[in-house]
């Protein structure tokens, strides 16, 4: 490692991962660098519960702000409470950068660096609420499948004029419906896709897994810790299926008097 600070910063500012080891203390799993060094616009972060989505977006709008002067990170989940949640993983991570100055404005809804980068959490449950941001750098949606369609309709027209913004969606299934469902089954090329399901995290045990399989039940058990869009449970068909019995290209058989 170089003893030469500016050249550890600039190390730092151009490997996300580097940073997040070196000054964040986080030692990303595979899955985590892979989607930290990636440059893609649009990701899509499917992940079991307690897989570390949230801590890797949060060191992601950390490092964004600080290396990116005057930069805007959204973040929004279902509630407020969720996004100030997420908010305040980034301001714990700012904190143990050396040498960072005081924040310009610490509020519980908006962190402001020196060099006029912002971080802002959102709701996700009112889409009046988000409107009037412009050209934001970049986007993180937490429990995405949660959040109501109408809040995404909100979102697309900011980065119009943006062709370097970030759209980062990350959540657990919730049955086969929503914009998370329908970017993650329909979106094609657009989106980058991590699948992390729980048995590729280190830090959740076979032991437990089992226990969370009886307790949650098959339905649960599978969008939670295994990744899987389940239909309703309590649906005779799924949807897929529904959707098949109104496809007009099936054959019709000829009917015989």
């Amino acid at each position: 490692m170089t003893s030469d600070p500016f050249a550890r910063d600039l190390a730092n500012a151009i490997d996300p991962v580097r940073f997040a080891t070196n000054v964040l203390g986080v030692q990303p799993d595979r899955w985590q660098a892979q989607f930290l060094r990636s440059a893609d616009k649009r990701v899509l972060l499917n992940c079991s519960r307690q897989s570390g989505k949230s801590t890797i977006t949060a060191a992601l709008a950390a490092h964004t702000a600080l290396y990116r002067p005057r930069s805007l990170v959204l973040m929004i989940a279902r509630a407020q409470r969720q996004s100030v949640e997420l908010l305040g993983k980034s301001r714990d991570f700012l904190g143990r950068v050396p040498g960072l100055p005081s924040l310009d404005k610490d509020a519980t809804l908006e962190l402001k660096l020196g060099n006029k980068s912002r971080i802002v959490a959102l709701p996700g449950d009112n889409e009046d609420a988000i409107r009037g941001y412009s050209a934001p750098d970049l986007i993180i949606a937490d429990e995405a499948a949660f959040i109501d369609e109408r809040v995404f309709t909100a979102l697309f027209p900011m980065i119009a004029a943006a062709p370097h913004a970030r759209m980062l969606l990350l959540s657990t299934p919730n049955g086969q419906h929503g914009a998370f469902y329908r970017f993650w089954s329909e979106g094609g090329e657009t989106w980058r896709r991590f699948e992390v399901p729980a048995e590729q995290c280190p830090r959740i045990s076979a032991e437990f897994l089992e226990e969370a399989r009886r307790t949650a039940g098959p339905f649960k058990f599978s969008q939670e810790y295994q990744c899987k869009f389940i239909g309703d449970d309590l649906q005779l068909f799924d949807d897929a299926a529904i959707d098949r019995a109104f496809n007009r290209d099936v054959e019709f058989l000829p009917l015989r008097f």
